[in-house]
């Protein structure tokens, strides 16, 4: 064998073995995941029914909610006595407490640890503008949901109606 073909062959031999590697786990099949183990969470999109409007709209201080999109996370807007109020809301089957409190500290927010339903919370507000704040909590049942209340012209207290969702969204996912 030529010098150049041994050189070629062992060059193919290590990018070879170089490109191999193990992953651990077990593999699911796409769409196969079957949820927290909580039916109000376990199929996409299902989780923005997990509070009702009513429920929402009470929560806000609003006389009504209209749904807005569905997707990663989901948006209702309303109107209250002192104006407009958006309601945003995330779930993350596979999210933690950890990653969002630690997101919300790289933007530079306000992070507030609190219990809600002896669960641990965490109230969230964005310094420049206190019109609006946030709840992160992890669900017993898995995962971690997140929502925020933000009204423009203020008037209402939007943690008390952050705080509100929570003990709801607690309420369903226990």
């Amino acid at each position: 064998m030529s010098r150049a073909r041994a050189a070629a062959l062992g060059a193919s031999l290590i990018l070879l073995t170089g490109c191999g590697s193990t992953v651990t786990g077990t593999p699911l099949a796409e769409g196969s995941y079957q949820g927290s183990g909580s039916e109000k969470f376990a199929n996409i999109l299902q989780e923005c029914e997990a509070v009702s409007d009513p429920q929402i709209a009470a929560a806000i201080g609003a006389d009504g909610v209209d749904r807005g999109f569905y997707g990663a996370i989901c948006r209702w807007d309303g109107v209250g006595g002192a104006g407009p109020v958006h309601v945003t809301f995330n779930w993350f089957e596979t999210g933690t407490t950890d990653h969002e409190v630690a997101a919300f500290e790289h933007l530079g927010y306000v992070v507030e640890k609190i219990t809600v339903k002896g669960s641990d919370a965490y109230l969230v507000r964005q310094p420049a503008d206190p019109q609006s704040c946030g709840i992160t909590a992890g669900a017993p049942a898995g995962g971690v949901f997140g929502w925020w209340v933000r009204q423009p012209a203020g008037g209402m207290d939007a943690c008390a109606g952050v705080t509100k969702l929570g003990e709801l969204t607690l309420n369903v996912s226990i």
